[in-house]
């Protein structure tokens, strides 16, 4: 699929991002739904303000080919990642953990987009994407709106694929059949941001027959060739975790199981190194080598245009990115959550200097689209992202995210979470 020109459909996406002021999120409706599906502890999580910063009241409209587009480049960068040389160079830098690869293919992979007048680029790959549970509520949750625009299908169709989706990542490591058991895995899961989304899986995953717990790393147990968390046996991993490769000393019962077969764990460590590590990107966004490596013509001219150009920080170029450094944004290699990320242009040469001590890549900076909403009766433009929720490159769902700030957040008023409509 080549990148599109403008079109009058983009221009009236674009047109209504900047004008339409519709709240378009019905608050009592997810209030209801929320406490319907989060059970005996829905008033405890319902009474705290935090959950609330989760949603925004506006939707963003996204042209249908766009979304199309977006997709694509999901498929292209797959493609390659199927590629021998390819998983050979990403795999150099992976840690031993990742070595192992039993099948699953990763539940719940995010891909972050930001759109413009090139069309979408990817700005991130993330293996425990979160926020499809919520966000599935949230599409469930909206008003009409003047702009006319379509609400996606995936709303309804998101039970079934996540079920589908469980069910695939057993079989592909166990052959047949469905995992009886599932626990949902973080550190301290009751403190995290996204606690109630692990409720709702937990609530779905139990509705439709699989027996379903919320545990930390510490509640688990390694013996006789199987995962337990008490006498509970567990078929499969939910690894909602930041330690990626399994390798910090809390995380050996989980470890354990992964390097020995004993639990479907998904994702893995093998697929974070296969499609997430950060460093990837500056092979994804290398258009001679992929080509060189076999990759298709159009797979690999969706990756030139869609994924900005990457580098990783060395000595030798430090002294060039530090000229240029507006130009482009910092991430750390190890980095999740939007921490320790720097915008070239804010940088500090002190800061620089740690960078240059550190793990780092330099992706070239694409400022991200704008979405106009009403915060306490004035108008304010936040930044939007787009994140697309797909398993096996196929999309279960996507949303937008609003921020104010240089990266995501759900600390801005008007921000959050958004459901995506679609102006054909």
């Amino acid at each position: 699929m080549q990148p599109t020109d403008d079109t009058p459909e983009q221009t009236e996406a674009e047109r209504l991002n900047r004008h339409c002021l519709c709240v378009t999120l019905d608050r009592p409706a997810i209030v209801a739904n929320l406490a319907s599906q989060l059970g005996d502890n829905a008033g405890e999580i319902l009474s705290s303000t935090a959950w609330q910063q989760l949603f925004s009241n506006a939707a963003v409209f996204v042209p249908g080919q766009e979304l199309d587009h977006m997709l694509a480049i999901v498929q292209a960068l797959e493609a390659a990642a199927a590629l021998p040389d390819y998983r050979r160079r990403v795999l150099s830098w992976a840690p031993q953990n990742a070595m192992i690869n039993p099948g699953p293919t990763g539940a719940f992979m995010g891909y972050d987009f930001h759109l413009g007048a090139e069309g979408p680029r990817l700005i991130e790959v993330n293996t425990n994407a979160g926020g499809a549970f919520l966000n599935a509520v949230l599409a469930r949750a909206q008003l009409p709106c003047c702009g006319g625009a379509t609400r996606a299908s995936w709303a309804e169709d998101f039970d079934t694929a996540v079920i589908a989706q469980f069910e695939s990542e057993w079989r592909a490591q166990r052959g047949s059949g469905r995992p009886q058991s599932i626990a949902i895995v973080d550190d301290k899961p009751e403190e995290q941001h996204l606690y109630p989304e692990f409720r709702l899986a937990q609530q779905l995953l139990c509705n439709k027959g699989i027996d379903t717990v919320i545990l930390t790393p510490t509640d688990l147990k390694y013996a006789a060739g199987a995962l337990y968390a008490g006498d509970k046996r567990i078929d499969l991993v939910y690894n909602r975790l930041v330690d990626f490769g399994l390798e910090t000393p809390e995380h050996d019962a989980l470890r354990s199981a992964w390097l020995d077969g004993g639990a479907v764990i998904t994702p893995n460590p093998f697929v974070h190194a296969l499609l997430a590590d950060k460093r990837n990107l500056a092979v994804l966004s290398d258009h001679a080598t992929l080509m060189a490596w076999g990759l298709s013509p159009e797979h690999a001219e969706l990756l030139r245009r869609g994924i900005p150009r990457t580098l990783q920080v060395t000595a030798s170029n430090g002294e060039d990115l530090w000229r240029e450094r507006r130009q482009w944004f910092f991430k750390p290699v190890a980095g999740h959550g939007s921490k320790g990320v720097y915008r070239g242009s804010k940088l500090t040469k002190s800061t620089f200097a740690r960078i240059l001590e550190s793990d780092y890549i330099a992706q070239a900076y694409v400022p991200p689209s704008e979405r106009l909403v009403l915060v306490d009766g004035e108008r304010e433009k936040l930044k939007v992202d787009v994140r697309l929720y797909t398993y096996r490159s196929t999309l279960l769902l996507a949303a937008a995210r609003l921020y104010r700030g240089q990266t995501t957040n759900f600390r801005t008023p008007g921000g959050g979470f958004a459901p995506l409509l679609l102006k054909d």
